[in-house]
């Protein structure tokens, strides 16, 4: 997306997040779970994790979805797991369209409904024949779904993205220098072989784009579905380790803490700045409320 059409995209976002990034999990999790029944492709019942990232390393908005699914699902009638081909998973082109056509269904339902908002450069958006152009020039764009096996091992995989969740959009180790006018920073551009390359922002501007990257208040970012769902687990996930004859993990009984240190080797509870030490919650400090002046 280029110029004025991409501005009017990103605008768009930026004013209802909480509205686009919950139909951007609808559309994923949808679009996985009924291509992977039909026949021609798995016929199978899928599980998977997704987790929301919304930032790029230039710190402009870049949402999109990871998800890490297991190579195969369990057939539909319980009776065995079925493996996904060596090559493939879904050929991305249908796993791409598909999406976008529920992704476009969905935005034209927030308009239908009233529930999207449209401030700044984007209010001509609001007049019915401008929103229809806008989404009949999203259709004729194809759009890019990226699908291959790990590189290394699951195991690291989930390591990895266990990491990724718990950051911010850019970490200390990033920041070069910080002064009352500009802050400077590395960057990887990726549309450029990968390149580390340095960035001067003014500072209200770097405090912009960080603080676009705050997600709506008790949003849920990583989200579960199919035979790893809650729903789910007790009897789907069940079958599939009867299949495989892998004993339940009995992980009930360590506190979220311990369960996060073994899946993915952080201790929470840690003093950052000793690196021994354990913290210990006290107590809660609410926001202070204000009368009325």
């Amino acid at each position: 997306m280029q110029n004025s059409f991409a501005w009017r995209a990103y605008l768009l976002i930026l004013f209802n997040q909480k509205e686009l990034y919950s139909i951007l999990f609808s559309c994923v999790s949808e679009t996985l779970l009924e291509l992977a029944k039909d026949k021609k492709y798995l016929n199978a019942d899928i599980g998977f994790t997704t987790v929301l990232h919304i930032w790029g390393q230039n710190l402009m908005n870049h949402p999109h979805i990871h998800c890490i699914v297991p190579g195969g699902g369990l057939s539909l009638d319980k009776s065995k797991w079925i493996k996904s081909k060596q090559k493939f998973f879904i050929p991305v082109k249908v796993l791409s369209r598909k999406f976008r056509v529920k992704f476009l269904y969905y935005l034209n339902k927030l308009y239908l409904d009233n529930k999207l908002v449209f401030l700044e450069s984007v209010s001509e958006l609001s007049a019915r024949n401008i929103f229809n152009e806008f989404k009949d020039s999203l259709y004729k764009k194809e759009w890019i779904v990226y699908s291959k096996a790990p590189f290394k091992s699951a195991a690291y995989v989930v390591q990895y993205l266990g990491r990724y969740t718990h950051r911010v959009a850019i970490s200390d180790n990033r920041i070069i220098k910080v002064d009352n006018k500009n802050v400077v920073f590395k960057w990887r551009d990726y549309k450029d072989k990968n390149k580390e390359k340095i960035m001067t922002l003014k500072a209200d501007e770097f405090i912009r784009r960080f603080t676009m990257h705050i997600l709506p208040d008790k949003f849920v970012k990583i989200r579960h579905y199919g035979i790893l769902g809650n729903r789910n687990k007790k009897l789907k996930f069940k079958r599939c380790l009867e299949i495989f004859r892998v004993k339940p993990r009995d992980d009930e009984k360590l506190s979220s803490a311990e369960l996060f240190f073994k899946l993915i080797g952080i201790k929470i509870g840690m003093c950052k700045i000793c690196e021994k030490g354990n913290l210990i919650e006290k107590g809660v400090l609410m926001p202070r409320s204000y009368s009325p002046p």
